[in-house]
């Protein structure tokens, strides 16, 4: 079983706390794209980030001096975003991290895909970027064509169950190359909310699936789960599985406090959705 998970946009350097274990397999694709943006001007490189002035100067001066083999940090505790923070991966013990090593993979615009502890350096390329850059005599205007299949074919060479808790940014790197023995489970943390018709609709908030996503991967890591199905127990920061609202391949995880209470109609009991 692989878990996939998005980067985060900020990004710090964290050389001691853990050892980098290796470099990120696409290694060579993503010096294709630093010397692209190397290639582009102050201004160019903004508008290709989206960003300020600030961040703009910041990751202009980084890409200029970047050496993808030197001063590394291991990229589980490199990125700094909420998702990371409640995977809280800096306080997790020798067993839950060599559970991460084995099944987590981070989806990056800039890496392609990222093992826990291979070494990174701070950058900001998201994976919708508006690139136009020529490589091995092809020309590519977005990132899904520059990795094409390689995500996938990275995360599917040694297992056929993945477990999505990227975006839809991200997972998009993944999910059209799917084949029919490959079981691609998604994630789902939300509250029950009406549309303008009253029918009932799953509400995700950003904020709070990111945290969610951060609390399962450590959940998974200290049960040490190897299927899908360990999640279901899952039922933290408020949230619970509901048999109701999931599929076979499609896991939905609703708040306690906003959820329905159904009448058990075989035993007369209550049962949680």
């Amino acid at each position: 079983m692989k878990i996939i998970i998005s980067p985060a946009k900020k990004m710090n350097e964290e050389e001691d706390l853990l050892e980098v274990r290796g470099l990120p397999v696409l290694l060579d694709r993503t010096q294709i794209l630093l010397d692209y943006m190397r290639g582009l001007d102050r201004s160019q490189a903004k508008a290709l980030w989206k960003c300020n002035d600030a961040i703009a100067d910041l990751n202009y001066s980084r890409i200029q001096k970047m050496d993808l083999r030197a001063r590394l940090s291991p990229a589980v505790i490199a990125y700094e975003g909420i998702q990371y923070q409640y995977m809280a991966p800096k306080i997790m013990g020798s067993g839950e991290l060599d559970y991460i090593e084995e099944h987590l993979r981070i989806l990056s615009g800039f890496y392609g895909i990222l093992r826990p502890f291979d070494g990174v350096r701070p950058y900001r390329l998201e994976m919708q970027a508006g690139v136009l850059l020529e490589a091995g005599g092809k020309t590519f205007k977005s990132l899904y064509a520059f990795w094409g299949d390689s995500l996938y074919r990275e995360l599917t060479a040694k297992d056929r169950v993945i477990v999505n808790l990227a975006s839809k940014e991200y997972s998009r790197g993944a999910e059209p190359f799917l084949e029919p023995d490959v079981r691609f489970v998604n994630v789902v943390f939300g509250s029950l909310a009406r549309d303008a018709g009253g029918r009932e609709k799953i509400k995700v908030k950003a904020t709070e699936a990111k945290m969610a996503r951060g609390e399962m991967v450590r959940f998974l890591a200290e049960n040490r789960a190897g299927d899908p199905e360990a999640m279901k127990a899952f039922d933290r920061l408020g949230f619970v599985y509901s048999e109701k609202y999931s599929g076979e391949d499609e896991f939905v995880f609703l708040r306690q406090t906003e959820r329905n209470i159904e009448e058990n109609e075989a035993g007369g009991s209550l049962r949680k959705i």
